[in-house]
């Protein structure tokens, strides 16, 4: 993770033929490709959504932006996404989620990272565990109302794209609530440190999509009662229970790529 970023064409005009024929290297392509394909099956970015400017992509990849457009083509050939150019609402956006197609990608991608992700998803529980307890007991009366409107928020959402970014906002308003913003600085760069492309929660398979958001509905309700409570030691037990849904959602994954996992 601390490689540091590679020039880009920008940074290097003397010869961007030469630099672009080494970004667009098969290798590195085919990585990234894989990477994306993972993150859209995973439910990083669910159908509907738009994946994020190449620019962005490359700077969390850590890869020149032709690598970037390279592999964005091949999704476009895969029907995974499309481009759209016109206004406001032009970039490329996820049409399917997990079609056969992606299934020897995502084994290939989770099986090569399972370990990493692993130790990254435990440290997340750790981190997440830190948070909550900090956040029962320093938690202002006006930190529990933002907690409460954002729960009923999540508790309103559809399935989905709209539970995701709700599930987000909720999490966002616990670490608000903290007070400590070292600690929550380090639990956002270590979350987006376990994805695969995205800075958002996988959501997991449309199957069990449905019942993994009411759960995580009875466990959000339980968390913001021990944080309201001020019961520091409940609220960083369920926070460590409520972040292992993460590599659940892995591990379901790589069984359904047939893959292997202990």
């Amino acid at each position: 993770m601390g490689t540091p970023d590679p020039p880009t064409t920008e940074s290097v005009g003397a010869t961007p033929g030469l630099l672009e024929r080494e970004l667009e290297t098969p290798s590195r392509v085919d990585e990234i490709t894989d990477r994306l394909v993972t993150a859209v099956a995973i439910g990083e970015y669910l159908p509907g959504s738009r994946l994020p400017a190449e620019r962005e992509l490359a700077a969390s990849l850590r890869v020149g932006r032709m690598t970037v457009r390279a592999a964005l083509a091949r999704l476009v050939e895969l029907g995974l996404v499309e481009t759209r150019r016109s206004g406001r609402g032009g970039g490329t956006y996820v049409l399917q989620q997990w079609p056969e197609s992606s299934t020897d990608a995502v084994g290939r991608t989770l099986t090569m990272r399972l370990d990493e992700l692993r130790d990254r998803c435990d440290a997340v529980c750790r981190i997440h565990g830190a948070v909550c307890r900090a956040a029962a007991e320093t938690r202002t009366d006006h930190d529990l109302a933002v907690l409460r409107e954002r729960l009923e928020a999540y508790r309103c959402a559809d399935s989905g794209r709209a539970a995701q970014q709700a599930d987000s906002a909720l999490h966002l308003a616990i670490m608000d609530a903290a007070g400590n913003t070292v600690l929550k600085q380090t639990l956002l760069e270590l979350e987006s440190s376990v994805s695969i492309a995205a800075p958002a929660h996988m959501w997991g398979d449309s199957a069990t999509m449905r019942q993994m958001e009411l759960r995580a509905l009875r466990e959000h309700e339980q968390l913001i009662d021990a944080i309201a409570g001020r019961r520091g030691d409940d609220a960083e037990a369920l926070a460590r229970a409520h972040l292992a849904i993460d590599f659940e959602h892995i591990a379901a994954a790589l069984r359904r790529a047939g893959g292997l996992i202990d």
